[in-house]
């Protein structure tokens, strides 16, 4: 007896779904299947509907936040990301508050009563709406971004001081900043040994480097009474070094320290959401770029929600 349409379809479908994983890239799927760009999408769309309806009643205990760009230019995307089980809940246009707002309100009740904690940046229209959508969640602010501004504050001393030897007729620094910015481990042994003795040199970028490297302490304490005195004493260092740009992050780091002592507890990052980033890209690269925000957030979702995707 032969098969109806409807069930040809279904298992076409099917069909499809498993050459978009297989070869994760839409471009190379649509010449295997012999389909459009436009139809590979709708194929993805159905899919992703069908998956996210599928998930309305996990729980779902940690959140991460994050931004990524969308287009050229000043254009993001916020994405939030499920941090126990390493997939992206949702991507909402552009970074504002509404943006973060509109995915916590397509959770339940019951799902947003689920979440103990959400990691995010400093971003204040963040933590409004993670305030306002999930008050009983904490909010602890990501540890790679904090050693992101740790980064760039130490990158800063560097350039300054690297213009101020040069108009000494100094070349110390030229041709450095891959050493400051880069875990010596993961340094080439004459890398090594050039950068041990640049640190051992007066320099203002080694007391920079020197306090950016103490404040990794932190995120080792178990008891919080004990974080707390240890950032008293990285944060008198931090702001008696006559470092701006170390001053200035260590000044936005005692403003919200609160979210910050709340990694003691729940031990949550967005490291997850480095290990997305090349996956993400490589989805907007291969389509050469979205036409619209809707067919960007599909493929993310399709890629990285490991969604019940099939019929």
């Amino acid at each position: 007896m032969g098969r109806t349409k409807c069930q040809i379809h279904f298992f076409f479908e099917k069909f499809a779904i498993a050459i978009l994983l297989g070869c994760q890239n839409q471009t190379k799927a649509a010449e295997i299947l012999g389909m459009s760009w436009d139809e590979i999408h709708h194929i993805q769309e159905r899919a992703v509907k069908r998956g996210m309806a599928r998930r309305k009643e996990e729980s779902i205990e940690y959140i991460g936040v994050d931004e990524k760009n969308f287009r050229k230019g000043h254009s993001y995307v916020t994405v939030t990301y499920d941090l126990t089980r390493s997939r992206v809940l949702d991507v909402a246009e552009e970074r504002k508050e509404e943006s973060l707002k509109e995915i916590f309100n397509k959770m339940t009740e019951t799902q947003k009563a689920s979440v103990k904690a959400v990691a995010a940046d400093m971003w204040e229209p963040f933590a409004n709406a993670i305030k306002e959508c999930l008050p009983s969640a904490d909010i602890v602010h990501d540890k790679y971004h904090i050693v992101s501004y740790l980064g760039e504050g130490v990158n800063k001393v560097r350039k300054s001081e690297n213009r101020e030897l040069i108009k000494a007729g100094s070349e110390t620094l030229k041709g450095t900043k891959f050493l400051w910015l880069t875990k010596p481990d993961n340094m080439k042994d004459d890398q090594k040994k050039q950068f041990k003795a640049l640190v051992n040199e007066e320099l203002k970028v080694s007391r920079a480097w020197a306090i950016k490297e103490l404040f990794s302490k932190f995120w080792s304490y178990s008891y919080e009474k004990s974080a707390r005195t240890f950032f008293s004493n990285w944060y008198w260092w931090a702001t008696h070094s006559r470092l701006k740009p170390m001053i200035d992050v260590a000044k936005m780091l005692n403003r919200h320290l609160e979210n910050i002592l709340t990694y003691l507890k729940h031990h949550i990052c967005n490291a997850i959401a480095e290990g997305f980033n090349s996956k993400i890209q490589q989805v907007k690269s291969v389509a050469k770029g979205f036409r619209n925000f809707a067919n960007y957030r599909i493929a993310i979702l399709f890629y990285c929600g490991k969604l019940e995707l099939l019929p």
